[in-house]
């Protein structure tokens, strides 16, 4: 079948009658689906010419565009979409995660303590960092380090729960940071305790830096091997273009690999927002980048996470009352940041998750539009997740970005409700209500705390099928979105939520030539199938930076 449709495409190509107006292609790709944006009228073909895209429509015109040195794809009637682009993602650090030790999917404590004491014995007195734990998975105890200490012994451990927002210390990295009993609980953060005061080993949100501090710096080189180790594993995804959460080092990081030309996809690189005047001062010799790497947002945070229970909410959590949450970072402090970064021009983008610190954040946005006046600011709220009404309402009329991560819909809607219960949970990763509010709605994965994996977000936010397999027919079914929707949230959307909507997110005539050839038609599947469909072919530039080897198989 794959031979007899190639054939067919080059027998167009060869009575074409050569190049249209001499502009030769460097890539044509023929035969196929092509979804070119959202609102904007299905193709066949499209070409491509010194990295944008020359020309849509279908076969028998792009084929106009073939020349001797032109590299012909047959499409073979699959999916082109647009690029993915992913709105949140903790890159480089997801590129050192490749290669530490892989705690995701360890299922009992007995897992979790024996694959950490293998990887600390091939690895002895190196940190043991990563991992992306899950205490849920057996049953919501939280770790503590008497359960590796036998196992790993001088090797210090600091592995990280799947969010983020907590990880266990084993005794030598706890002696190393000098946590003891009489240590205090630092602003913004919770040592988790023994009953007799000391340290059981987990430390949630500003208390890891208490072991942050005291762990070594990577070097320029590692983390260049992490940058493309994390590109590749992107790519393979067909994921084009990243938003890193990330830091000073990120950002020199990326310019090292864009100054040699390696730099793979395209990054926008976000600063801590407590940099402000370093990233405005840095702005003002440099401008914010070009497109393939660029900069000009700075990230804070509000609270912490639902799977630490430290989300900040107006009720307390039902399965521990004794807490409402936390906020990560002084409010005062915060509000001030907000302000000063938004007055000095810059991209403010904060992390809020709890009802009551969206609603604290979208009140400091509504100050800082008044105060500063009218511009194009784009403010971004990361993840969004459980959300008032009014604040759902909000975030259409002030044009505020929600940007969310349809994956922890269905991976934290295993056990969401036993946190925040039945009521709280209704506009719990509302993906629904708030495009129906006229919200510009951006998706992406957050990984490390999820896959880095496009069609697994597009089918946490259709289906909303959790990864128990407990709700088949959708977890708070109501927030469902098309898978329409879910493309152009991948898409136009997060190219608009990084000022890149002029060039990325589209199949246009004179934009960047950003593709994903998939291996199924995900506009007219079943979408329960949407998890099988695989990444065949991924373009930046018009150079294919990724495809897939053919005894990988297509899915059926």
């Amino acid at each position: 079948m794959w031979m007899v449709m190639r054939s067919s495409i080059v027998g167009i190509v060869l009575t074409a009658g050569g190049c249209a107006m001499g502009n030769e292609a460097d890539l044509v790709l023929l035969g196929g689906e092509v979804w070119t944006g959202p609102g904007l009228d299905p193709v066949t073909a499209v070409a491509v010419a010194d990295g944008r895209v020359l020309a849509t429509g279908p076969d028998d015109h792009v084929a106009q565009f073939v020349g001797p040195r032109t590299r012909l794809i047959a499409l073979g009637g699959r999916r082109v979409v647009p690029g993915f682009m992913d709105n949140h993602t903790h890159f480089i650090s997801g590129g050192f995660t490749l290669a530490s030790v892989q705690l995701r999917d360890a299922a009992s404590p007995a897992e979790f303590t024996r694959r950490i004491g293998e990887f600390a014995q091939a690895h002895p007195g190196e940190w043991i960092t990563g991992g992306t734990w899950d205490h849920e998975l057996w049953g919501g105890e939280l770790p503590r380090r008497d359960w590796i200490d036998s196992v790993t012994g001088e090797t210090p451990v600091f592995v990280t729960r799947l969010d983020g927002h907590m990880s266990l210390a084993n005794s030598k990295a706890l002696d190393l940071a000098g946590v003891t009993a009489e240590t205090q609980d630092p602003a913004g953060g919770t040592i988790v305790r023994n009953p007799d005061g000391t340290p059981a080993g987990v430390l949630k949100d500003e208390a890891q830096s208490l072991v942050f501090r005291v762990m070594p710096a990577p070097s320029e080189a590692e983390l260049d091997r992490a940058l493309q180790a994390a590109s590749s594993h992107a790519l393979e995804r067909g994921v084009t273009f990243v938003t890193d959460m990330g830091s000073w080092e990120g950002l020199e990081t990326y310019q090292r690999a864009a100054d040699r030309g390696s730099l793979p996809l395209r990054v926008y690189a976000v600063v801590p927002i407590a940099t402000w005047e370093r990233l405005s001062a840095y702005v003002d010799q440099h401008g914010r980048g070009d497109t393939r790497l660029r900069w000009g947002g700075v990230k804070g945070f509000v609270d912490g996470s639902l799977g630490s229970t430290t989300a900040w909410f107006y009720e307390p959590y039902d399965d521990e009352p004794s807490t409402t949450g936390l906020m990560v970072t002084d409010t005062a402090d915060l509000r001030a940041s907000i302000l000063d970064a938004d007055a000095a021009g810059l991209h403010v983008i904060v992390h809020a998750i709890g009802d009551r610190a969206n609603d604290w954040l979208l009140g400091v946005f509504a100050e800082a539009r008044a105060r500063n006046g009218a511009r194009d600011r784009r403010f971004r709220v990361e993840h969004a997740q459980h959300l008032s009404t009014d604040a759902i309402a909000r975030f259409g009329a002030d044009s505020v970005i929600p940007s969310a991560q349809p994956y922890h819909a269905i991976d934290d809607g295993r056990w969401a409700e036993k946190r925040i219960g039945a009521q709280r949970i209704k506009s719990t990763y509302a993906f629904r209500d708030l495009l129906d509010a006229a919200a510009p709605l951006t998706f992406g994965s957050d990984w490390t705390v999820a896959p880095l994996d496009p069609l697994l977000g597009i089918y946490g936010a259709v289906t909303r099928r959790t990864i128990d397999g407990a709700n088949p027919d959708g977890w708070v079914p109501e927030q469902r979105i098309t898978v329409e929707e879910a493309l152009a949230s991948y898409t136009l959307n997060n190219a608009h939520g990084s000022y890149m909507e002029d060039e990325l997110g589209t199949i246009e005539v004179g934009r960047l030539a950003d593709l994903v050839v998939l291996s199924d038609d995900i506009l007219s599947i079943d979408p329960n199938a949407l998890e099988d469909v695989k990444v065949e072919m991924t373009i930046v530039g018009g150079e294919v930076v990724f495809e897939r080897a053919e005894d990988e198989g297509r899915s059926e």
